[in-house]
């Protein structure tokens, strides 16, 4: 049976008090027993603080605060930035089209301003992946071979990644990737995007 949340528990949630509680503690390297002796509190309560179970009232939050040396602003301030991007390993399967196509899929937010792009490439055997146009300028980036073998061309230079290979990349030479003869080549690329490209 599914937990039902108070109000106070569902406000407070995006807060994180009892991850932030737990954290805390491992950082100062103080154990619950210790903490409780501290502050007065019993193990039992600091436990449940821990483990969202209960919701602290605002003089005991002021005593742990006391002990741990942080404000309260530690436990409420809002975050300037949080995104999450989750790209299902469903939505990862290529399906539909033909040997010469090069599959992209972007696992970054969709409107993220992180500058940064993260994308699942697929390259047929024997294909050359299109999207390495965004590595034909100044470019800093990782690539990350999940599947066959990826072939790099770039300036004279010709290397060849297997899987489990990654590559990080700043260059302002032109870098050109393809997948062998043989087998498709899946890849991880992450890079930074300068001026909307």
């Amino acid at each position: 049976m599914a937990k039902t949340l108070t109000y106070a528990q569902w406000s407070l949630e995006p807060y994180c008090i009892g991850m932030k509680l737990r954290a805390l503690g491992t950082q100062k390297k103080l154990t619950l027993s210790r903490l409780a002796a501290e502050t007065g509190l019993s193990t039992a309560l600091l436990s449940k603080l821990e483990t969202d179970r209960m919701i602290p009232t605002l003089p005991t939050l002021a005593t742990i605060c006391r002990v741990y040396g942080v404000g309260m602003s530690h436990f409420f301030c809002e975050p300037e930035k949080h995104t999450l991007s989750i790209t299902r390993k469903a939505d990862l399967q290529v399906t539909g089209r033909g040997g010469e196509w090069v599959a992209s899929i972007p696992l970054h937010a969709p409107k993220s301003s992180s500058g940064l792009m993260a994308e699942m490439v697929e390259v047929p055997a024997g294909g050359t992946d299109a999207l390495s146009d965004a590595y034909h300028r100044e470019t800093t980036g990782l690539v990350y071979v999940i599947e066959g073998s990826l072939h790099l061309d770039s300036g004279g230079l010709h290397e060849v990644l297997e899987p489990g290979d990654c590559i990080f990349v700043e260059s302002t030479i032109p870098l050109v990737w393809s997948a062998g003869a043989r087998q498709r080549c899946r890849v991880l690329a992450v890079r930074t995007v300068r001026n909307g490209r």
